[in-house]
């Protein structure tokens, strides 16, 4: 039987990472160190028991920014009210990359924003 266990980002600043995944709902679980070369953090959400789904891992000394890569595309997360979300986020200066809308009349509205690291994130309202 297989069941995913997280994802892993790299990123370069902690503290700001950190704050960017608590505004969306994830919960700092616990920080592991790396030897001397570097440290995760691992994300949970609250409505998954708390498993740690999101691996932030900062490297020791690194300081250019990462390259995504033209093959990552974004992880997704809902949300049960996608504007007061939206206003959160851009208090931290983080905006949407357009307005939210919908796929199909009737569905639910999606936006994507980038995180502090420049990954992209859907954020889709559950009706």
């Amino acid at each position: 039987m297989t069941s995913f266990a997280h994802t892993c980002y790299r990123i370069n600043e902690i503290e700001r990472s950190v704050k960017f995944y608590e505004t969306l709902g994830f919960v700092e679980l616990r920080r592991m160190p790396i030897r001397d070369e570097a440290i995760n953090v691992f994300m949970g959400l609250p409505d998954d028991e708390l498993e740690p789904r999101l691996e932030l891992t900062f490297n020791f000394g690194r300081t250019e920014p990462y390259e995504i890569g033209s093959g990552y595309g974004h992880i997704a997360i809902t949300t049960a009210d996608l504007d007061a979300l939206l206003e959160q986020l851009a208090g931290q200066g983080i905006e949407s990359e357009r307005p939210p809308y919908s796929v199909r009349e009737g569905d639910s509205r999606l936006c994507f924003v980038r995180d502090p690291d420049g990954y992209r994130i859907e954020i889709i309202e559950r009706s």
